[in-house]
């Protein structure tokens, strides 16, 4: 278990705290994010590479910014997407004029968080691509090669991509290379414990006494199959026998390899294991280039490794050889590459000032209704922290609970000290849970809150009818931007029945409250009603069977978020 911490709420910032007076010679914080730009901030004229996901997982991903890597990287709370607020930040400040590349494992989050903030950075005229890996063979079929997780291979990838901005290659070039190392790396894990949460005693996953799990994932998600535990020349040969099935047909034999440890399982052992390994790939063909040995890629305290190899051609092999010089990964002497300036931008990423806003009474009477139903929200998912987080650890990585309190403790904060309008309150209350709660359900709970507020705005009285009205929108966006249908076994799944249900209830001249309530319980029986189905997306669809039976932790979290504003409605005089 993860045993030092103070308040596990801060565990991620109290991190970056530490990182940075440990490693100033390396990075620059950067003020008002969560994460940081190498030293000396961004050079001019070049392209800057920036890395980010969830924490627990260092030396990514702060441990791998600096010469021939990373310029700067952007961190989420543990397991959890950083939100696209902070991912703009630090692609601003990162920016040296020549253009940004986001690079990330391919999780459901991240895609959603890092894609919301290119769409700004891009509008504001800086140039970025983004580039996610999905290296993890265990996560998907070879024919849905796109559906597959990032796992260890992310750091190969990024170390191809960082050498090659560093040797002042274009953005084109550079987005070129990181996808073609992409399509040439492929990983494959295996785990002998789970791995816990600050503040958790216990861990995400358990593995059977004299079991081990294969096909794990780097966010505490168990493995897709069990096996008999077995001697370190077995295990070498179940790793190197999955990876090289899916060799690239006219991949030569040279090739970037990684034998990566996931947080507990000691050098000693991977070194042993390691040997096994260079043997098989041998007597295959393959010539390991510069192989690694260690921790790159971690899950907190997980006990574990994987196996990641890279089919290199000349070009990769170039880049995967170069120098690199950063906390963690360290390599020949980076004076190799050409020299550009620094540019010092570690202050461009401060949140805007606020600005007055108009809004009529009616209005601000509703926003104190939408601050009291905000209130309610957090009370009870604060209560339901632990069950949420326990029903999300069966397929997931069981930090649903904690991204939720998260967001809505930001939230609250948020609508207290905004002043406006309901459509104002509402906006600064989904910004607010986006940037705190992060992952998949950060961003599009924010959607879904903004655009709540957009459409009930901050002139006209907030009727039941418009109410409703505003409902349906943010949830329509959700499943816009989420790309998520019924049926996927999401929060969409408890949402999309109390929308129906709630406009039907008006229709027959139900009272605000009333129809609200009811709708709720629908809302409920329907995420109940999700244990019988197969996740479709997000971080649960590798290990679909294993979630059938239990439902899904967003569309639980859904149905409690809209019991618990059943009452403040009851309670407030509403216009049809």
């Amino acid at each position: 278990m993860t045993r030092i911490f103070d308040d596990p709420a801060t565990f991620k910032d109290d991190v970056i705290k530490g990182f940075a007076a440990a490693y100033s010679r390396y990075v620059d914080r950067v003020r008002g994010a969560s994460g940081f730009v190498r030293c000396g901030g961004p050079r001019a004229g070049k392209v800057s590479l920036v890395v980010g996901g969830g924490s627990g997982h260092y030396p990514s991903y702060a441990g791998i910014v600096g010469a021939g890597l990373a310029d700067a990287c952007v961190l989420g709370d543990v397991f959890t997407s950083p939100s696209a607020e902070q991912v703009y930040r630090i692609g601003r400040a990162a920016d040296g004029g020549a253009g940004v590349v986001l690079a990330f494992g391919n999780y459901a989050g991240d895609r959603l968080n890092f894609a919301a903030a290119q769409e700004r950075l891009s509008t504001e005229g800086t140039h970025t691509r983004i580039v996610y890996v999905t290296d993890d063979i265990a996560s998907a079929p070879v024919q849905e090669r796109g559906k597959r997780r990032g796992i260890a291979g992310t750091v190969i990838v990024y170390k191809i991509g960082g050498a090659a901005a560093d040797s002042g290659l274009d953005l084109d070039t550079v987005e070129r290379v990181m996808r073609t190392a992409n399509d040439a790396t492929f990983s494959f894990g295996v785990a002998f414990g789970g791995c816990t949460f600050p503040g958790q005693r216990q861990p995400l996953f358990t593995v059977q006494e004299g079991q081990m799990e294969f096909g794990l994932g780097i966010h505490g998600e168990p493995g897709v199959r069990s096996a008999a535990w077995m001697p370190a020349r077995k295990l070498a040969v179940e790793l190197v026998e999955a990876v090289l099935a899916e060799r690239p047909a006219g991949a030569h034999g040279r090739a970037a390899v990684v034998l990566n440890g996931l947080g507990a399982t000691k050098y000693e052992e991977l070194f042993l294991l390691y040997g096994h390994v260079h043997r098989l790939l041998a007597e295959a063909g393959v010539v390991a280039v510069l192989p690694e040995v260690g921790e790159l890629v971690t899950s907190l305290d997980m006990a574990g490794c994987s196996l990641s190899v890279t089919w290199l051609d000349d070009e990769l092999e170039e880049y995967w050889s170069a120098p690199v010089d950063t906390a963690a990964f360290r390599r020949g002497s980076t004076t190799m590459f050409p020299v550009f300036e620094s540019v010092s931008r570690s202050d461009v990423a401060q949140a805007a000032s606020a600005v007055a806003v108009e809004a009529s009474p009616r209005s601000r009477e509703a926003a104190a209704v939408v601050r009291r139903a905000v209130d309610a929200m957090t009370e009870v998912v604060v209560e339901a922290e632990e069950l949420l987080g326990q029903i999300d650890a069966v397929a997931g990585d069981g930090d649903h609970g904690a991204g939720m309190t998260r967001g809505l403790r930001a939230a609250r904060a948020a609508a207290d000290v905004t002043n406006g309008g309901a459509g104002t309150v509402l906006r600064a209350a989904g910004d607010a849970f986006g940037d705190r709660a992060g992952g998949t359900s950060g961003i599009l709970w924010g959607i879904f809150l903004g655009a709540m507020g957009v459409s009930l705005g901050d002139t006209d009285e907030v009727t039941a009818e418009r109410l409703c009205q505003a409902v349906r929108h943010g949830a329509e966006m959700m499943q816009r931007i989420g790309k998520a249908r019924p049926g996927d076994k999401t929060m969409l799944d408890a949402l999309l029945p109390f929308v129906d249900d709630l406009d039907s209830r008006l229709a027959e001249g139900a009272s605000l409250g009333s129809a609200w309530t009811e709708a709720a319980r629908t809302a409920v029986a329907a995420a109940v009603a999700t244990a019988s189905l197969v996740p479709k997306v997000g971080r649960a669809r590798p290990l679909a069977e294993r979630s059938v039976g239990t439902p899904d932790a967003g569309a639980t979290s859904m149905g409690i978020v809209l019991t618990a504003v059943g009452p403040v409605l009851s309670d407030t005089p509403c216009k049809r």
